[in-house]
């Protein structure tokens, strides 16, 4: 048996997704109910792509430093094979496993276990990220977090990447990504587009 976020026991499985911004609490929520699981004695386990070492190399890590014990893998395939004796299974930075995680994570659910994922819903560029817009539309429960938008305070609607490069992943931090409100992100892109046609003009620092 599972515990659902509503507290509701229940025999069958299910996919619960955990979505928003950088520094929204994505992996705080995702390490409670984790958590909340092991309080009830079921038989949990995290995993995250091995490509994500800012905390730790294994461990699961928030923002806030809240850690818990992860399985580091390299594909999703990975997820599906050392999950079978576990009855609830933690997903964290979905968004960097290849897109077989929606099929891996349908089989696990089907199966009858409880999976709970967490990851970023859009890149820098504001664009829904790899396969988190699949997950969200097989899953049975979405939860959006915010964070905080650091230009006016209003609720933050995406992560805005504060250093050069077009690398899609970049992994990083306060030093490289701030949460912004939909209005101060446009206005970010525009600037950065500002200054990447006229990269010898010494703009102020943002």
């Amino acid at each position: 048996m599972t515990e659902n976020i509503s507290g509701e026991t229940r025999q069958q499985g299910r996919i619960e997704v955990v979505c928003g911004s950088m520094f929204s609490g994505k992996t705080e929520e995702l390490i409670r109910r984790i958590k909340r699981a092991v309080f009830a004695r079921q038989n949990v386990q995290i995993f995250k792509p091995a490509i994500d070492k800012r905390y730790s190399n294994a461990d699961v890590v928030s923002h806030d430093h809240n850690t818990i014990k992860s399985i580091p893998v390299d594909s999703s395939a990975d997820i599906l094979s050392k999950a079978a004796e576990f009855d609830v299974i933690g997903i964290d930075e979905a968004q960097f496993f290849d897109k077989e995680i929606v099929d891996v994570c349908n089989k696990l659910a089907n199966s009858g276990k409880r999976v709970i994922v967490a990851g970023l819903d859009m890149d820098y560029l504001g664009q829904p990220f790899g396969p988190i817009p699949a997950l969200l539309s097989i899953a049975d429960e979405v939860t959006k977090v915010h964070a905080i938008c650091v230009k006016c305070g209003s609720l933050a609607y995406a992560s805005h990447r504060l250093v050069s490069g077009k690398r899609r992943v970049m992994l990083g931090e306060k030093d490289k990504y701030e949460p912004l409100c939909r209005d101060c992100f446009q206005k970010a892109l525009e600037q950065d587009r500002i200054e990447e046609q006229w990269p010898n003009i010494p703009f102020p620092k943002k």
